[in-house]
């Protein structure tokens, strides 16, 4: 077991990435008319929720029987999303990023709630939190929760991988050595203009008009970002988010940072 401080800090950065999440939905104003509501920003919302109360019992929201709707809603949201990608793309779709990580994650949750024995319930009303682990029981089917977490150890490496071809796409944006356009956009644009630059190639048009596949700060990263739930900020599913919360890197993070906390758990758990 872990110290409880230890746990305390991965709660409070599931807060922060529930905040996040939640400030790029509100950033696309939902509330307008003919606006869509980016489901991936919504399935890290309520993962980030989630995920502190189970780490920090003072952090606690619904009982386990409304957590397990909320993620087998996800859980079957995002299969569909899932067999809509294999049809598209064949089997690369579960490997190329895409939906199926956030498959994995809805799914790794509902299986948490769903198998937690007896000792982890406190009065049916919610989890003890992982800091009182000695009275929190363990996980049914451990070899399952070690199957979830290699895969998401897998998701999370990839997605490090692909938040480093974003890091270098901004730099080179930064030091306007990608490309003509870029470096013309950067010298007169200041700090807007650099997200700019860094978030066009997801839209599909990079700054000073060029396609995505003309800019030298694609990456693999932002196709397959915006494949799924708007995660780039201006993606199919959702209207664009301004500033920095726009960017793919934003929603990426998010990702790594719950892929690798709930790694933790269900290790520790097993």
């Amino acid at each position: 077991m872990p110290p409880a401080w230890i746990l305390d800090i991965f709660a409070a950065l599931m807060l922060v990435v529930a905040a996040a999440s939640a400030a790029r939905l509100l950033a696309a104003r939902p509330w307008q008319r003919g606006t869509a509501i980016s489901d991936v920003d919504i399935s890290h919302l309520l993962m980030g929720i989630a995920m502190a109360g189970m780490l920090a019992s003072s952090l606690t929201t619904l009982p386990n029987t409304g957590w397990e709707v909320v993620f087998g809603v996800l859980t079957a949201w995002f299969a569909y999303r899932v067999v809509g990608d294999i049809r598209a793309s064949g089997v690369r779709a579960l490997f190329g990023g895409h939906c199926a990580p956030h498959l994995v994650h809805s799914g790794a949750m509902l299986y948490m709630y769903l198998a937690l024995t007896a000792p982890a319930m406190t009065g049916g009303s919610g989890m003890s939190g992982m800091g009182g682990m000695g009275g929190m029981g363990t996980l049914a089917y451990p070899t399952l929760a070690f199957v979830f977490a290699l895969i998401l150890i897998g998701y999370t490496v990839w997605d490090l991988d692909q938040l480093s071809a974003l890091t270098r796409g901004l730099a080179a944006a930064v030091t306007g050595v990608a490309s003509p356009a870029l470096a013309g956009v950067t010298a007169g644009g200041g700090a807007d203009a650099v997200t700019a630059a860094f978030a066009g190639p997801v839209a599909g048009t990079g700054a000073g008009g060029s396609t995505a596949a003309d800019s030298p700060a694609k990456s693999a990263a932002e196709t397959d970002l915006a494949a799924c739930g708007d995660t780039s900020g201006t993606g199919r599913h959702g209207a664009p988010v301004p500033g920095i919360l726009g960017s793919p890197g934003v929603a990426l993070g998010c990702r790594i940072a719950m892929g690798a906390t709930m790694a933790l758990m269900l290790l520790i758990m097993i």
